[in-house]
């Protein structure tokens, strides 16, 4: 996460839920776009309330400082895929003043303000598309398809004029709960089926080995030198993709080699870097057993059961 993008509004968040004897004035509620619901009937306005509920629960300190209606642009611009409408530079601006202002009301002494005075005005526009454009938009934009956005904006506006929502933040979460675990099992059926079927048809091409674990490999230049053990410490160039060639790691563009044990890494590392003489370089397809399993890595990029490829130097033998 990189601090000109999300990490303005996560510290302003860390500041804002450390002050919890702030009172913040009632947020009004914002003009709706289209009639509130009393009845959450479909699946959609169900998990898009519930996620209004919780972004609304983890904003409600700043209520009084969000322009609901510019949240909401930033939203829908992230959804379209357009640019932040917020550059970074008044994102970071707009996110000092805010934490300035939540100093000073907490009882604080703000550096270079005299006791006593008020804090200067926040823009309550720049704060909405900020957090819309930074930090809401880009989290529901990959699921942007299977929420009510209306839903959303009812519990936001609820929550932040007080009022009584259709579910409690229990019944939110549980809610979200069911919708991730159902999305998790979605993705691991859609990922397996990839996998074998491109590991069956890889499996044939000239030059690919199989073996007992159902690892795959490829030689792309050949070694000369001693080959490690499954305790080794080795160190490496390498990188991982997924197998619609996304990259999600590579020592390549780190710029610098990898220390590690053999016994320290996945299972398809630890059978396929055993294989190598020092000086090779290999190309490893590894299916998901023999790499992150059902839970893949927590917040990606890796899904549950995803075959992996890696193409891997082993520059050296260390212990």
């Amino acid at each position: 996460m990189k601090m000109g993008k999300r990490g303005a509004v996560a510290s302003l968040l860390i500041l804002a839920m450390a002050a919890p004897g702030v009172v913040m004035s009632q947020q009004p509620a914002a003009p709706a776009a289209t009639k509130e619901k009393s009845v959450l009937t479909s699946d959609r306005e169900k998990v898009g309330y519930a996620i209004g509920i919780d972004v609304a629960s983890s904003f409600e300190p700043i209520a009084s400082e969000v322009d609901i209606a510019a949240l909401r642009r930033g939203i829908e611009n992230a959804f379209a895929g357009g640019q932040p409408l917020l550059s970074q530079e008044e994102a970071q601006q707009t996110d000092q003043a805010l934490r300035t202002v939540m100093m000073a009301r907490s009882g604080q002494q703000v550096p270079g303000m005299a006791p006593g005075s008020q804090p200067p005005s926040v823009d309550k526009e720049k704060v909405g598309l900020m957090l819309g454009s930074y930090a809401v938009g880009p989290s529901l934009a990959p699921i942007q398809k299977e929420i009510d956005l209306d839903s959303v904006f009812q519990a936001i506006t609820t929550v932040f004029s007080k009022g009584t929502p259709l579910m409690d933040r229990q019944q939110a979460q549980a809610m979200l709960q069911a919708f991730s675990t159902a999305k998790q099992a979605a993705s691991a059926g859609k990922n397996r089926e990839e996998g074998n079927a491109f590991l069956a048809k890889n499996k044939t091409q000239p030059g690919v080995v199989t073996t007992a674990s159902g690892l795959q490999y490829q030689v792309i230049r050949p070694g000369s030198g001693e080959r490690p053990v499954p305790t080794s410490r080795v160190r490496v160039n390498y990188e991982g993709k997924l197998l619609d060639g996304t990259v999600f790691d590579s020592s390549y563009q780190r710029g610098e080699p990898v220390d590690f044990g053999l016994n320290q890494v996945i299972k398809g590392w630890t059978e396929g870097v055993s294989l190598m003489p020092v000086g090779a370089k290999y190309r490893f397809w590894i299916p998901s057993e023999l790499a992150y399993g059902s839970a893949g890595t927590p917040g990606g990029p890796i899904g549950p059961d995803a075959a992996l490829t890696f193409d891997v130097e082993l520059l050296g033998i260390l212990q």
